[in-house]
């Protein structure tokens, strides 16, 4: 499964674009249920310094994780995912042959409350040394609405720099484009159904709105490189160790 010439266009065009069906529900659900597990375990152990970073603050009635990171190397079932044909081969109809896994994340989004994420720059977070050998797939696990916190994108801001993003006091992972920036560029959603993908480039506009809904919208985020890039000037830590070849 490749992106055909159409698909290609796009994305070219516009930065992103979303394949449907790429998965069945039931593998979503499977990989659902393994990440739920994770998730009990992680915030059992989860120390209250750190709690911050990885607590969403929109539901006051309960602590629930906002996101877990590098799924595609704590869980096997991650790891498949990320390693099957169905999605590599969409990526390197992109990037090129040749990929690995440099970050991924999963997003949780719980439902009546799950937090926002403010207009960002995947580029701006990583620092890739070739920022054109790079695309998140972002794997729907649940269907992703308006109303749930879909992923909007400033359709063509991936032919634009990359910003210096700043991030309010006492949340230093809400990096953002900076607020005047932003608002040039108007946002369109693009909600994806479970299993489908949603591919993005590194430097486009992108945000998510908070979930208003009695659903969950969790998804993985994988950041794919090809096999040469690396993150050489990266704003946040990440972790060399956790870098898997694919292809």
């Amino acid at each position: 499964m490749k992106l055909d010439a159409q698909q290609l266009e796009a994305y070219r065009a516009a930065g992103h674009v979303t394949v449907p069906g790429v998965f069945r529900a039931e593998e979503m659900q499977a990989l659902v249920a393994d990440i739920e597990r994770w998730g009990e375990e992680f915030l059992a152990e989860l120390p209250p310094e750190k709690r911050y970073w990885y607590i969403d603050g929109g539901v006051k009635a309960k602590q629930v994780l906002r996101k877990l990171d590098n799924p595609h190397y704590q869980r096997e079932s991650v790891r498949r995912l990320a390693a099957d044909p169905r999605l590599t081969e969409l990526v390197e109809s992109i990037i090129g042959p040749g990929v690995t896994v440099y970050f991924s994340q999963v997003f949780f989004k719980p439902p009546e409350g799950g937090g926002p994420k403010a207009v960002h720059q995947d580029n701006y977070y990583f620092g890739p040394s070739d920022p054109e050998g790079i695309v998140t797939a972002w794997v729907a696990l649940d269907d992703a609405t308006e109303e749930n916190g879909c992923l909007y994108f400033g359709e063509g801001t991936h032919r634009g720099p990359v910003y210096r993003h700043a991030a309010p006091p006492g949340a230093p992972y809400e990096l953002h484009v900076p607020p005047g920036e932003a608002a040039r560029h108007p946002m369109t959603a693009a909600p994806v159904p479970r299993g489908g993908v949603s591919f993005h480039h590194g430097n486009i506009f992108h945000q998510s709105g908070p979930n208003h809904s009695a659903r969950w919208r969790r998804a993985c985020a994988l950041h794919y490189v090809t096999n040469a890039n690396r993150f050489v000037n990266p704003a946040l830590p990440y972790d060399e160790a956790a870098v898997v070849r694919i292809t």
